[in-house]
């Protein structure tokens, strides 16, 4: 089989789909690698690590042999009139808002395959880019929110005095919000944190944090696959509530609160920010899906009343080493799976498979009911 890793050309992407760890292993396996010159470069691994892996160094227009085409962004025309039809493309798709890119992948025939939608079962655990993603960018939004604090993390005792610790809060305790929950408990803060499904206040609180309790929180608020479902409008009062008399104190705040499917819960109101101390910082991690925060600008920063409010588009390639060596385990994972005998064996009855499925023999399958 053979594999085709294009670089990634979003002005914003530092990623790569496939490091040559996973190179490697891949053509020990027998597969053909063919790795675009200058592929890996901005995560830090030359072209020279992919030779030393047995890739095959090929032009931008060198994938036309390709079986399969691994990517960390979805293509953009160019690119896409560079995959063979027929083939499939493995990558994140955000298929809710690529309409256009699905009916272009469809036409050529191509088998596109979302990393996004990867079920949440402990068999695909392994595959699972939204939680390889979400813990590094939980983890960089710590340090981003804290190089922007008017003030320390940890207590200090100098011989200026002592200096009390700041104060940090994560509005949901998934993947992100966990991890950041830990990362701010590393550098000293004294960290709660709020989430609407009361299964994870264990977990929240073996970090080391305090759980802000809220009368909307119960077990109906969980949905499928573990992630929160859209709440009522009197529980979602209960929620701004309860945060809003918590947030006041803040020195930072990172929310992570997402729906699949729905636009962010508005968790941060106008009227909280405004409460809350000059030198704040709010670090939105749901902008890309209209923020938690009434003030957000995704891929923006916004100050009101000495309060800066933060939606930043893309942590993970801030930290591209890590973030796409994770993402290459993830696609080398499914690969693995997918391939029997030499050959990469698709279905749309496969539990994995199917469900990552968004165009197929010419059609878009993403959002059809039957």
């Amino acid at each position: 089989m053979r594999i085709g890793v294009p670089k990634e050309t979003a002005d914003d992407e530092r990623r790569v789909a496939l490091v040559p760890t996973t190179v490697a292993r891949l053509v020990k396996a027998g597969h053909t690698v063919l790795v675009e010159h200058g592929a890996g470069a901005s995560a830090f691994y030359p072209d020279a690590e992919y030779e030393a892996a047995g890739g095959t160094l090929v032009g931008q227009d060198g994938f036309g042999a390709a079986d399969v085409v691994c990517r960390v962004r979805r293509p953009n025309r160019v690119e896409l009139g560079r995959i063979r039809e027929g083939a499939v493309m493995a990558s994140m798709l955000q298929p809710a808002v690529s309409a256009p890119v699905l009916e272009a992948l469809a036409a050529r025939n191509i088998t596109a395959l979302a990393m996004e939608l990867v079920p949440r079962t402990t068999k695909a655990q392994s595959m699972d880019v939204l939680s390889s993603q979400a813990t590094v960018a939980g983890y960089q939004a710590v340090l981003v929110g804290a190089s922007r604090l008017g003030r320390l993390m940890p207590m200090l005792t100098t011989a200026a005095g002592t200096l009390t610790p700041s104060k940090a809060f994560i509005i949901g305790a998934g993947v992100a919000g966990l991890q950041a929950i830990a990362t701010a408990r590393r550098l000293g803060a004294v960290v709660s944190a709020f989430d609407v499904r009361p299964v994870v206040k264990e977990q929240v609180m073996s970090l080391g944090a305090s759980f802000v309790e809220a009368e909307a929180v119960s077990t109906a608020a969980e949905g499928s696959g573990g992630y929160a479902r859209e709440l009522a409008e009197e529980q979602q009062q209960k929620v701004l509530a309860a945060i809003g008399k918590h947030i006041v104190d803040m020195d930072l705040v990172i929310t992570t609160a997402q729906i699949p499917g729905k636009p962010a819960p508005r968790l941060i109101t106008a009227d909280m920010v405004a409460r809350m101390r000059p030198g704040s910082v709010i670090m939105d991690l749901a902008g890309e899906t209209g923020g938690n925060c009434e003030l957000s600008e995704f891929g923006a920063e916004v100050v009101s009343g000495g309060v800066t409010v933060i939606a930043p588009a893309n942590l993970p390639a801030m930290l591209p080493g890590h973030a796409s060596l994770m993402y290459s385990r993830n696609l080398q994972a499914l690969l693995e799976y997918m391939v029997k005998d030499g050959e990469l064996q698709f279905s749309l009855e496969d539990p994995i498979a199917g469900p990552m499925c968004v165009t197929h023999g010419g059609q878009v399958l993403y959002g059809r009911t039957s």
